[in-house]
């Protein structure tokens, strides 16, 4: 067991990009077990419904493999993709502390006081750049009482609290809270970072062949890759030395499924869907998902809206 527990394995490369693009900060193995569950139980649910089945369908012959053997093999399978998912959160986690200090402030500035790169103490909201980042949409910053408040942690923050850093300029507005979410320039920067390769942070978007969206065959952002880079940005900018979903400062594991949540929301759908096209314009600008908008006022706009009338009267009817 412990030979196959390499990161040369297929199914712990298959983790890493799993972990990363559709799932992330779960116990794989639990996973595996209620989604082997569901698929017995509810066989009429597409596979697509849940993370777990998900999982299952990524992976040729991973069901059959499952479903014929033993309970310890579904524990195997599981440390398998554990395994990559958390050494890929892991390496992103250490590359991106560093990287995080150059897209702090404009190109030619400097942050001041200064930050190390390699300690993490004096980041978060003991720091007036990292902690205007960091600051709770909703909270003034700039407030000496809310400052220390959220310095001393007389303030606590909730992983639902999103920072000001996922509003594009650092911008909320509280009555149009969808206006700039996840549209930041540090979003980007960390996106690029990780999925396409460190050096095209400066450059136009392109999957360099090492990439991992590459390598991967990832042609669009996905919603758990947004919500898995937000996440990485938020730890990189925080004041906590070691990343664990159960950090009750941070609340990570809570911050994520939060932003996740939203963006599998079915009622917000439509800003959901302009939020993602958005992203994949930016980073995947040659892809054909981020050209396949369509004409106004062209025959398919004319038939896909009538289609959608068709099918509202019908939900309506029904009702």
């Amino acid at each position: 067991m412990a030979n196959s527990l390499t990161s040369s394995n297929p199914l712990v490369l298959h983790g890493r990009h799993f972990g990363r693009t559709v799932f992330a900060l779960c116990n794989y193995p639990a996973l595996l077990t209620s989604g082997i569950l569901r698929l017995e139980e509810l066989q009429d649910i597409p596979v697509e419904d849940y993370p777990a089945e998900r999982l299952v369908d990524s992976y040729p012959g991973l069901l059959e493999r499952l479903t014929n053997g033993e309970e310890e093999d579904i524990i195997l399978v599981g440390e398998l993709l554990g395994k990559g998912a958390s050494g890929a959160r892991g390496d992103d986690t250490k590359t991106l502390k560093s990287a995080v200090l150059e897209w702090l402030v404009p190109r030619g500035q400097v942050v001041i006081p200064p930050l190390s790169r390699n300690i993490k103490s004096d980041r978060g909201f003991n720091h007036e750049v990292t902690g205007a980042l960091l600051c709770p949409a909703g909270l003034d910053w700039s407030n000496a009482e809310t400052k220390q408040g959220l310095k001393s942690g007389e303030i606590a923050v909730r992983g639902d609290q999103w920072p000001m850093f996922l509003y594009a300029g650092n911008i909320y507005d509280p009555e149009e809270p969808w206006k700039g979410l996840l549209r930041s320039e540090i979003l980007i920067f960390g996106f690029k970072h990780v999925f396409m390769s460190p050096s095209s942070v400066d450059r136009e978007p392109k999957a360099t062949r090492s990439g991992n969206a590459y390598l991967h065959g990832m042609k669009s952002v996905t919603k758990a890759s947004l919500a898995y880079i937000a996440t990485q940005v938020q730890f990189s900018l925080s004041s906590s030395s070691v990343f664990s979903h159960t950090d009750t400062i941070m609340d990570s594991d809570n911050f994520y499924h939060s932003i996740l949540d939203l963006l599998e929301d079915p009622d917000e759908n439509e800003e959901v869907a302009d939020l993602m096209m958005w992203w994949t314009r930016r980073v995947f600008p040659n892809s054909s998902s981020s050209q396949r908008s369509i004409s106004k006022n062209s025959a398919l706009s004319k038939i896909r809206e009538k289609r959608a009338i068709l099918q509202g009267r019908a939900t309506a009817g029904a009702t």
